[in-house]
Parts: C-alpha cells; structure tokens; sequence
C-alpha cells in the first residue's frame, strides 16, 4: 500500500511548527554532458537510507551519508529509514539503491563507469536548511574528488 506523503509527514512532525514546503524560485542551469553517457563516470546517490554492513543506522534529521563500495552484494546491504515501508528494500535494495543495476550498465558499456563508492543518505529530512547547507554541499564535494561527470539521483 503507498505512503500518503503529506498524511505521514504531519503524523510525523505533529509536535512541530508547520512544515513549510521549499519553493525553488531558481531554474537550475541546464548542463550538458562534457562527452557521451558511455564515456562518463556516473555516481549513484539515493536517499532510501541504505547501510553497508556496520555502518550505523540513520536518524531523524540526519543529514549525513554513507559511502557504500561499488561491489556490496545484497547480503551486505541493510536499510534504515523512517518515511516508507523498508520491506521491499530490504527484500532487493535495487528498488531504491539500484547498484547491481548500475553495474550491469558498466559492464555493458552504457555508462563508463561506476564511480566507487556509490552515496546513501535518508531521505524525509524535515529542515531543508540542512541539505542545502550540509548534506548537498558535502555529497558535491565528494563527487568532486570522485571526478564523477554526472551522478543518478534515486529517491526513496
């Protein structure tokens, strides 16, 4: 059954002031690839609060991430998140982490390459204040070092 978002997010926040949607008022700029998708170095980011091994669990308003190896297998991955139902993540975590999907496409040529690690963050982080000012300017940071040329945003 779907998660109402709006529904669960004041069920959640309840004890809160109001939740107060971010408009973004700036088009971001259109940037086009440097070269074509199988010669790029592409990331995978998602926001459905996946764990590699020991990694420790996400919490409410948190706004770091997890780096996870390229080559985590299914058994090694765990998920801990607030905002939806884990079950079928954690049954194949492809459905919000799709990193056996990715490697395929690397192994394929339709991309050029995975970047390693791939990110993890939770996703339903209630203070847009902090991935703005903490969470976004970090995973850009890592990317950076990374030399990734795009990176594939999945949301939870």
């Amino acid at each position: 059954m779907p998660v109402e978002y709006i529904p669960r997010t004041r069920e959640l926040y309840r004890n809160y002031p109001p939740y107060r949607w971010v408009v973004n008022s700036d088009v971001p700029p259109w940037t086009p690839l440097p070269r074509p998708i199988s010669e790029c170095k592409v990331a995978l980011i998602s926001s459905g609060g996946i764990l590699y091994r020991d990694q420790p669990r996400f919490h409410r308003e948190d706004a770091s991430y997890r780096l996870i190896p390229k080559t985590a297998t299914q058994a090694e991955l765990d998920v801990w998140h607030f905002g939806y139902p884990t079950k079928d993540a954690k049954a194949d975590h492809n459905c919000v982490f799709p990193l056996a999907r990715m490697r395929e496409l690397e192994a394929a040529g339709e991309i050029g390459a995975l970047a390693d690690p791939a990110y993890s963050f939770m996703g339903g982080i209630y203070s847009a204040r902090k991935v703005r000012d903490e969470l976004a300017p970090r995973l850009i940071e890592e990317l950076k070092r990374a030399r990734v040329d795009a990176f594939y945003l999945v949301p939870a």
